[in-house]
């Protein structure tokens, strides 16, 4: 990844707590329990690293950021949180780092004196959620390795190691007027959380998991131009492709066709991370994306707000497929099915298929329009429906792999899907019906002649 010595980043507000009334109500974004202040609440010496704050807060914001904790770290301080607190900014952010993957949380506290220090990830977790809501006391006298927890429960130490050792955290330069290497200067677009969250959930699920197709183990994102920009998220194991675009609203329609290099494929990882963080939130809209030609960076609450979560990436390394040539333009069959009644026959049938490679026939009729699904698992059973479906077209039976059709049709989130259909081994296209530009490509399963 690319990285680069930095200070820390704090924005200060026009109105830091700090000067704000101590009334109760003084601009924390969590109770102070009646007192007057965290401050009084907590006696904490004087002198380095000391902050108070909620106890709730910390182990939230700690729960965040733990997950970038390497579990087998290549260097002792990677297995530790990175703490960082600003008295000018009253501020304190968690970062953890593996060395691909970054998310840094930053957010308010009573910030008494500033300094840094790395502290045991599991260790700082497992005792901070188990503390008493209310205030948390947090300091670290000069020159020493030992920090100091205090709440009303009692006082814990616990031994760091210095800030100094942590390596060196992956920033994104920002495009400047006079950039010499334009390839190298960060391109920035904000999108609305919705349209990242669906983005992601509508194809994550089809990347693959094999590590020695290292390309294919994220998504692809592309910018596509026109009027509205799309971005196209597509994701794929080799043998199925989830594709699916969503409105750019944030990228105004002349800049987005200048940025023909808005093309890269981003870890499973750290979408998964991404989603997890975005799917929590009820106060933010819009997510600000950075990225470059070797990284990717995802801020939440831009701006100085109350918190700010910042994941950051590499990028993956390699030509993604052309997975556009992999979709028919013209097809001999066409299907509509109702969504729900399918998802409910597959996962009966998909009990009896779990015990042979999960693997299910389907028998499509013209003449009947129906789709008898079934599948045969010796010396266990069998699993035999039909389903009434509107089909044009011959006759066809072919084979899936049960898993990958529930996988795709829990994604959709419409009444109907349509099927499209050439032959018994060439793809199959699957399509929600009234929905977003949402499109499923699966191959199916060739049968043995028996």
């Amino acid at each position: 990844m690319v990285q680069a010595q930095r200070p820390v980043d704090w924005e200060v507000e026009a109105s830091s707590p700090a000067s704000a009334p101590r009334d109760g109500s003084s601009g924390y974004p969590f109770p102070v329990n009646g007192t007057e202040s965290f401050s009084e609440a907590v006696d904490l010496p004087a002198g380095g690293l000391c902050f108070t704050c909620e106890q709730a807060a910390l182990s939230h914001h700690l729960a965040a950021v733990s997950r970038a904790v390497a579990s087998r770290p290549a260097l002792p301080v990677l297995a530790n949180v990175l703490v960082e607190a600003s008295a000018e900014a009253q501020r304190v952010a968690l970062t953890a780092f593996d060395l691909n993957l970054c998310i840094r949380s930053e957010f308010k506290a009573e910030v008494k004196g500033s300094g840094r220090t790395t502290l045991p990830a599991k260790l700082l977790s497992d005792i901070v959620s188990r503390l008493p809501s209310g205030p948390i006391g947090v300091s670290q006298a000069p020159e020493s390795a030992a920090v100091t927890l205090t709440s009303a429960a009692g006082q814990y130490q616990l031994r760091g190691m210095p800030a100094e050792e942590y390596p060196t955290l992956p920033e994104i330069a920002l495009r400047t007027a006079d950039a010499e290497e334009e390839s190298l200067a960060a391109q920035i677009l904000e999108l609305p959380i919705e349209s990242l969250l669906q983005g992601i959930g509508q194809t994550l699920f089809a990347a693959s998991g094999d590590d020695t197709k290292q390309v294919l183990t994220g998504v692809h994102v592309k910018l596509l131009t026109g009027d509205p920009p799309r971005l196209e998220f597509a994701a794929t194991d080799g043998h199925r492709l989830a594709m699916v675009q969503v409105e750019a609203e944030g990228i105004p329609v002349d800049l987005a066709a200048g940025w023909t290099k808005l093309d890269f494929t981003i870890p499973a990882r750290t979408l998964r991370e991404v989603e997890r963080i975005l799917a929590a939130q009820t106060a933010a809209s819009a997510v600000e994306l950075r990225f470059d030609r070797s990284q990717v960076q995802f801020i939440l609450g831009a701006g100085g707000t109350q918190c700010q979560q910042r994941i950051t990436s590499r990028l993956l390394e390699g030509q993604y497929p052309d997975y556009n040539r992999l979709i028919p333009r013209q097809f001999e069959r066409h299907v509509t099915l109702e969504r729900r009644p399918l998802i409910e026959s597959l996962e009966r049938v998909g009990v009896f298929a779990a015990q042979r490679n999960d693997i299910i026939k389907f028998n499509l009729s013209e003449a009947t329009q129906t789709l008898r699904i079934s599948t045969e698992a010796p010396d266990v059973g069998s699993g035999e429906e039909s389903l009434p479906v509107q089909m044009s077209g011959p006759d066809l039976e072919l084979a899936f792999n049960v898993r990958y059709l529930l996988e795709a049709l829990k994604v959709f989130h419409t009444q109907q899907v349509s099927l499209e259909l050439n032959g018994a081994t060439q793809p199959a296209i699957w399509k929600p019906i009234g929905a977003t530009r949402l499109c499923y490509l699966v191959m199916p399963v060739q049968l043995r002649a028996t």
